[in-house]
């Protein structure tokens, strides 16, 4: 979460004019409580930028607070309905004009994202800081599912199933650029024992060294291959499903940013989306060539930024959510244009998607709002708003049991929901739940990565049993 800069100064400053005394006096207040003037020097080309740091906020617990492109010295002053948030003295940039303090958040605060006034001295300018306060789901319905976990390789990402091999492919990639450490593998996914791994090549054309990295993952049974997301080069790759040899690797910037990829096996495609690009790209998978994209014009004032994609290739269609704007889109596989954007209004930082096997009811996991949205795809409207946690990055449908299973990343939990938004269980998933798939047998593998060396529930496959 970062802190806007002149719209919201001038929208702050608007917001004083209009509430008059009352920002009058809060601003008497911390004056008082610090002993500075009530009108300092100003600060004109103001760009302090303030992020939450670390765990998730929770009501009773702490926040870690940091700031970057402040003026060395300056004294940040944090409040929220009057009340100060670091009583204990103000935060104070250093040389670099950054900084990082701790605030306390009462027992009795409401889950949501709060404005926060950044009052700002030496010299002095004013912001909003939109602050995020995650609920808090207990662990529950651990009796209905049997779990077995495996260790994989550092920096598990995504996995894939085959139907036709009955084989798990996982794809791991250990860090930012240069990443120079990074595997596909092959997984039993009874024993959950790695048969199999490739480390992708060299990018030849990144001068340190650079893995093309594997990061998305699909399996196309048609062709006996497994596609992957090179996300850091922008491109994909194919490899066979049999030995992990590679078959084709796309060009760099073929899908810039590529994330999330879907085959289509009725039309020999693939499908990949590219967050910060408002299109999805579009693959030939019989060619193994680049075959058109789909533009993805947006309903807002902002650009479409396409995250997770989920397929209902009976029906013909494809479906996408936006980072940025709050939407879904609903793709026609046969024009290949949007037939349908539907507003998300309750959900912001939308990434995980999915629907139900009959294709009526849309799953949106948002991470911005803590939520998941279950929405009826003939009319838009949002039919449950469940809170699951602090977090939620991707989500995948069960056909078999017809739950929804959510990786949780924040909060370290994976909740399992019916149909009717209720939680059937949510359960402990080890550090940062990032990806689930599941077989069409009634089981879901979930991936997590890692926070260090000592973690000891770093980089696991876990297979969950539904309990029938």
């Amino acid at each position: 979460m970062s802190v806007t800069r002149s719209a919201v100064r001038h929208a702050s400053h608007k917001l004083m004019l209009q509430t008059g005394l009352g920002i009058a006096s809060l601003a008497l207040s911390i004056s008082a409580a610090y002993g500075a003037p009530v009108f300092d020097q100003p600060d004109p080309d103001f760009n302090g930028q303030l992020s939450s740091f670390g765990a998730p906020a929770l009501p009773a617990g702490k926040a870690v607070i940091s700031g970057r492109s402040f003026k060395p010295g300056q004294e940040v002053t944090l409040s929220s309905n009057g009340t100060i948030l670091n009583p204990n003295g103000p935060l104070v940039a250093d040389e670099k004009g950054v900084f990082k303090g701790e605030i306390s958040i009462p027992a009795d605060a409401v889950p949501g994202i709060h404005p926060v006034v950044v009052q700002v001295a030496k010299p002095s300018a004013a912001s909003i800081f939109n602050f995020k306060i995650s609920p808090v789901i207990a662990l529950s319905g651990q009796e209905k599912f049997t779990a077995t976990a495996k260790k994989m390789v550092p920096g598990v990402y995504q996995s894939a199933y085959s139907e036709k091999t009955d084989r798990l492919f996982v794809t791991a990639a250990v860090g930012r650029p240069p990443v120079k450490e990074s595997q596909l593998l092959k997984v039993n996914p009874t024993t959950l024992d790695i048969e199999a791994k490739v480390t992708p090549a060299v990018d030849k054309d990144n001068d340190k060294g650079q893995l093309m990295a594997v990061y998305g993952v699909a399996t196309d049974d048609a062709h006996d291959n497994v596609w992957v997301t090179n996300t850091r080069a922008g491109t994909v790759a194919v490899y066979k499903q049999s030995d992990l040899k590679l078959v084709k690797q796309f060009s760099p910037k073929a899908a810039p940013h590529a994330r999330d990829v879907v085959i289509d096996a009725k039309r020999s495609k693939a499908y990949v989306s590219t967050p910060g690009n408002d299109h999805i790209v579009i693959f030939d998978t019989s060619k193994l060539t680049e075959a058109g994209k789909i533009e993805l014009p947006s309903e807002s004032k902002e650009e479409f930024s396409p995250m997770s994609v989920a397929l209902d290739s009976k029906a013909g269609k494809l479906y996408t959510v936006s980072l940025s704007t709050n939407e879904a889109a609903i793709i026609d596989l046969d024009t290949e244009k949007v037939e349908k954007m539907i507003a998300l209004p309750r959900a912001k930082a939308s990434s995980g998607v999915a629907v139900d096997s009959s294709g009526k009811r849309l799953f949106v996991a948002a991470q911005g709002t803590d939520n998941v949205l279950i929405v009826d795809l003939a009319s838009g409207k949002v039919l449950h708003d469940v809170a699951v946690g602090a977090g939620p990055l991707n989500i995948t449908y069960d056909p078999v049991s017809k739950y929804a299973y959510v990786a949780i990343r924040g909060a370290g939990t994976v909740a399992v929901l019916n149909e009717d938004g209720k939680i059937i269980a949510n359960l402990e998933a080890g550090t940062y739940p990032n990806h689930i798939t599941v077989d069409g047998k009634g089981h879901a593998f979930v991936l997590n990565k890692s926070r260090g060396k000592d973690d000891e529930t770093a980089d696991r496959l876990t297979r969950l049993n539904v309990k029938m």
